[in-house]
């Protein structure tokens, strides 16, 4: 189960260079990126971050991955803190980021034994958790090929094994269908269904995405985040009967442009 609660983060910007005056720059500027993310991921169900491009999602990921210190907030997985203890809670978690960065002179193999190895296994587990794997995720034919040259769906499938050679109960999957064609999409959904399921160890999966199709399809509820905050919360039926809508897109723009806007209205009234 991964829980985030009450997360904020801001960011310094860089002053620009005024152009009246080339070595005169003006104060700098406070950019608060999530303000207010809540999230409840429990296991055996796919979990939608969903929001517009900009909205916090990539953010409040990294700061779950251990990457960013929020400034606020508190998040656990597996009620293991993970400000308090992040090498245990990390050590409970697949990420697959929005970049895949594999090592291109490594082969698929390498690349995913090298990281059983970080996480703490032996070369014979990683070998055989990477044969398994490429079984699961049909990609078998790749494991001896260099990554360099990889098309995005093979890069994908690639780095998804990467982030589950560990075995981890949680994985968490930054835009994942970012690039990819249908064919690759399509395997990349059946993987985490497997995933997800008894068979498949009854995963915490938490999926951020922008597409409402991929939401639809996949996910069994769903977070909406607008401006930095959470703003809605539900089963994609529970969110169209909220908003009184029977497209899921028209609920989505109700829920992250049109309450937003007139709340934010509200608070400066």
């Amino acid at each position: 189960m991964i829980r985030i609660e009450h997360l904020a983060r801001s960011f310094k910007v860089p002053p620009a260079p005024s152009k009246a005056i080339p070595f005169r720059r003006a104060p700098a500027a406070w950019v608060q990126a999530v303000r207010d993310v809540n999230l409840l991921a429990p296991n055996g169900q796919i979990t939608g971050l969903l929001g517009p491009n900009g909205a916090g999602k990539t953010t409040t990921l990294r700061m779950l991955a251990g990457l960013i210190k929020p400034d606020t907030g508190r998040m656990t997985v597996d009620d293991v803190d993970v400000a308090r203890e992040p090498l245990v809670a990390l050590s409970r978690l697949g990420v697959l980021s929005d970049s895949r960065g594999l090592y291109p002179r490594l082969t698929a193999r390498e690349n995913i034994v090298y990281y059983g190895a970080l996480q703490g296994m032996t070369r014979d587990a990683a070998q055989s958790r990477a044969e398994s794997l490429a079984r699961m995720l049909d990609m078998s034919a790749l494991l001896d090929r260099r990554t360099d040259g990889f098309s995005q769906g093979e890069r994908m499938k690639t780095a998804l094994a990467r982030a589950l050679v560990h075995d981890p109960a949680n994985i968490v999957l930054d835009e994942p269908t970012n690039g990819l064609d249908v064919i690759a999409t399509r395997a990349l959904r059946e993987s985490l269904r497997l995933l997800r399921s008894p068979e498949g160890g009854a995963k915490c999966i938490v999926f951020s995405t922008h597409i409402m199709q991929e939401v639809e399809r996949l996910c069994d509820s769903v977070v909406v985040v607008a401006h930095g905050c959470s703003v809605a919360s539900g089963t994609v039926a529970e969110l169209l009967e909220r908003t009184g809508k029977t497209d899921f897109e028209e609920a989505f723009v109700q829920l992250a442009f049109v309450q937003t806007e007139l709340a934010e209205r509200g608070a400066l009234a």
